[in-house]
């Protein structure tokens, strides 16, 4: 077992080392020019660290301990009409602002702003309130990273940073970057895919854009916390050393080296003996001494199980429900000499420090108006950019001239009826359910809505919209609300120009898309990895009663089965949209030439009906990618796990779960296995057709990077984009088999028809998602292994061209 000690550098020593690494020879001075002013900590001419180091020793003990934990369900005191319960309050005498914070990651969801008519003793109706601050409910992070392309996470957090100042909160939870290991994870909504790579560079992006807004970024959740089910029952993890740094460290590592992320955010699970937020190997060992992380570890909700070791591992801030900080706690540990006053110093001192950095202590805490038309306008680019096409036999995109158009979907399920947002259920608005992805947008638009308003902006006002809602047993539908039969349905759907069917897979926090035969949450009764099952609970571990069978595929079955009674075929004139958490298992009567066009929407929050009717009708020439694997039913990874990869087993009283499948996750196991899924991982279509052309350069003695260049040419008819991916195979010449290849590099490519486009896409052995290491669990370093490399060059993980090799 290793253990680390953290130390505080001196206001002295910092300025050595700035002015060892250049800095101005007048820093030594600014610091004693301060020194003589009553707050010495806000003058702005300081470093964020000499100011931070300045402010801690000013602080009584009293206060220090106050400092390092959030207040409890108080009114904000810079904002008396705010009651909230995710703030520090400030100490005005020193010039210490209240610190606030909001959940994420899909916007500013639950806030620290509720009316103060709310009952501040029930501390959960402060924390997740549908009445918190309004602000734009986007499309979900894994509807971001579908869009390949980091300048969308830009985009996306802009957006947030920019609503967060105008909202004065000043941290961001988020990004979530936890990867997809379970399809059936009930925050794979909330992350950015099954790729470590593609979640890092997102991650990257979405982190450098909130904080340039002043805002801090908070990465989550640190580390391994891939499952819902018993996250916050004592489950532990056994996860490979090599397994955990090539995986689920590594986008957490880039956030960090490459985004400068401020603050990361421990979780509740245990890892290979250590509970997360009382780990030294890696909130210390890794976070600190290996990558040089210099912003705070705060706490999830509760998930501090002890007052010592949590400080002595490394963790800086406890949240909510506070039980291990409290002053009792802190002062017996300070009477026993297991605590000093310098660790609870250690702890401060990294938070203020990027308070300092975001400018949080040189602006006042003031709320001012969010510009909600142009959040709405971010929100339907974002959503744009993400939309994935899957299937297309000949019905997208739709006329605009039609007359007669069917929205079909189920009663007892969102995704016809309503805008979708993580959590959504029939007949509850947004902010009743997602966790902690809960958004009160000003708005949402509706399915039937926006094809209406998509119709109208083409010069059609004149056509018909029906909504047609179908039971669980596929027998009573209801047209337009009045009641029919299913063969009522059928017909309408038969006589329309164009059907329009809705489907998909909703989660939220707390729950995995699973049942059980008992509330333990350890004998699984039912996957949720297709689209019939759904649940209207959330509890961590539901029962088998509380399940249902949608019978959407059969529903979507009997609409493909039927004759026509227009000019065009049920497959020329069917569309289904899946509005998904992550990937979902396709029955295999759905894929292929005899099944309907297919586009994946993900969950695209508040411009929901706009978004998906643009792609329909070609407004938007969709350009996404999956960035999860999508199988087909019966051989799917879900189907061949054991309990001791999910749920877990009980030992020593504890669920326990075993990272068994090792580096193969995702699309990574589907090509170990030699499994071809029904959509690969990186995979998606558009209206118009793309050739592509590269050559490989490999690295040099003056240049250690390897290239590689594709000449991307537009043989269609529209504009669009393509996105070139490169993937490499690593030589196995470590302890565990690597998977045959990773992703190593990918660039979205804008071509007009008719044109070509090229780009280069390097490979940098030196990068911080080390494209060609494989971690040494004996030297706790990545190298480089001796062999043979392989380089792929594709437009999807399935369909990639050998383009060379070199060797190391």
């Amino acid at each position: 077992m290793n253990t680390f000690k953290r130390s505080m550098l001196s206001a002295a020593a910092i300025s050595v080392l700035l002015s060892a690494c250049g800095g101005d020879g007048n820093v030594e001075s600014e610091l004693d020019k301060a020194k003589t002013m009553t707050h010495p900590w806000m003058d702005t001419k300081l470093t964020p660290e000499q100011r931070a180091s300045l402010l801690v020793p000013a602080l009584t003990l009293a206060q220090k301990e106050q400092q390092l934990v959030t207040s409890g369900a108080t009114i904000v005191p810079e904002i008396p009409s705010c009651l909230g319960a995710r703030h520090v309050n400030g100490i005005p005498e020193l010039e210490i602002p209240s610190l606030r914070i909001t959940n994420g990651p899909v916007g500013i969801g639950q806030n620290d702003c509720v009316p103060t008519s709310v009952d501040p003793t029930n501390l959960q109706a402060v924390l997740g309130n549908p009445l918190s601050a309004k602000a734009t409910a986007l499309p979900s992070a894994i509807a971001m990273a579908a869009s390949f392309d980091p300048g969308v996470a830009t985009e996306f957090g802009n957006v947030v940073g920019t609503e967060a100042d105008h909202l004065a909160l000043q941290v961001f939870e988020a990004p979530g970057m936890n990867l997809a290991r379970l399809p059936v994870l009930g925050r794979n909504f909330e992350y950015f895919g099954e790729d470590p790579y593609l979640s890092g560079t997102m991650a990257v992006a979405e982190t450098l854009a909130v904080q340039s807004n002043g805002v801090i970024a908070m990465a989550k959740h640190f580390v391994a916390n891939e499952q819902e089910t018993n996250r916050t029952g004592g489950l532990v993890e056994n996860i490979d050393d090599q397994v955990l740094h090539e995986l689920y460290l590594l986008p957490f590592e880039m956030a960090v080296k490459d985004g400068k992320v401020a603050a990361v955010m421990c979780s509740y699970n245990s890892v290979n003996g250590y509970q997360s937020c009382q780990n030294p190997d890696t909130l210390t060992g890794v976070l600190r001494n290996q990558w040089g992380f210099t912003g705070y570890v705060q706490s999830d909700n509760a998930a501090a199980k002890s007052t010592v070791n949590t400080m002595k591992a490394g963790m800086d801030m406890e949240i909510f429900l506070i039980s291990q900080w409290t002053p009792a706690n802190l002062n017996a540990a300070l009477a026993a000499g297991t605590l000093t006053e310098t660790d609870i110093n250690n702890a401060l001192l990294p938070r203020y420090t990027q308070m300092f950095r975001m400018g949080i202590f040189d602006r006042p805490l003031v709320q001012t108006a969010i510009d909600f038309t142009a959040g709405g306008t971010h929100a339907q680019s974002i959503g744009a950019k993400s939309a994935v096409l899957l299937q297309n036999n000949g019905a997208l995109p739709f006329a605009s001239t039609a007359h007669n158009i069917v929205v079909m979907g189920k009663k007892t399920q969102v995704y016809a009826q309503q805008a979708v947002a993580g959590g959504a259920k029939v007949g509850v608005a947004f902010g009743f359910g997602g966790g902690s992805s809960d958004v009160v947008p000003t708005y949402t638009v509706t399915p039937v809505q926006g094809v209406q308003n998509v119709l109208a902006s083409l010069g059609n006002t004149t056509a018909s919209v029906h909504l047609i809602l179908v039971d669980d047993a596929n027998s009573t539908a209801t047209i337009d609300g009045v009641p029919s039969t299913y063969s009522d349905a059928l017909s309408a759907a038969a006589g329309a120009d164009q059907v329009i069917i809705m489907a998909g897979t909703i989660s939220e926090e707390g729950a995995d898309r699973a049942s059980f035969a008992t509330t333990a949450g350890t004998t699984l009764s039912a996957v949720g990895d297709n689209l019939d099952w759904y649940t209207n609970t959330s509890t961590s571990a539901t029962t088998a009663a509380a399940a249902g069978n949608s019978n959407t595929v059969a529903m979507i079955q009997g609409v493909m089965g039927l004759t026509s009674t227009t000019a065009r075929s049920m497959t020329a004139k069917t569309a289904l949209v899946l509005k998904d958490t992550a990937g979902v298992t396709m029955d295999s009567s759905l894929v292929g030439s005899a099944g309907p066009a297919i586009v994946e929407a993900w969950f695209p929050g508040q411009e929901d009906g706009n978004i998906v009717a643009n792609v329909l009708y070609g407004i938007t020439n969709p350009n996404g990618k999956l960035p999860v694997t999508f199988p087909v039913a019966g051989k799917a990874f879900m189907g061949q796990v054991t309990p001791y990869q999910f749920p877990g087993v009980l030992e020593g009283g504890k669920p326990t779960v075993s990272y068994d499948e090792k580096l193969n996750i995702g699309y990574r196991w589907y090509n170990t296995n030699s499994i071809t899924p029904a959509f690969p991982f990186g995979f998606g279509l558009s209206y118009t057709t793309f050739d592509l052309n590269s050559t490989f350069t490999p690295a040099s003695s003056s240049d250690s990077k390897y290239y590689v260049k594709t000449t991307v040419k537009n043989s269609g008819s529209v504009d669009g984009s393509e996105v070139v991916q490169v993937y490499l195979g690593v030589p196995s010449s470590d302890a565990l088999t690597q998977p045959p290849k990773r992703l190593v590099g990918y660039q979205k490519v804008a071509v007009a028809h008719g044109s070509s486009a090229t780009t280069t896409i390097a490979i940098d052995p030196a990068a911080t998602n080390h494209p060609l290491g494989i971690w040494n669990k004996t030297s706790q370093q990545f190298v480089i292994p001796s062999g043979t490399y392989t380089v792929y060059v594709g437009n999807s993980s399935g369909n990639l061209t050998t383009l060379g090799t070199f060797t190391r």
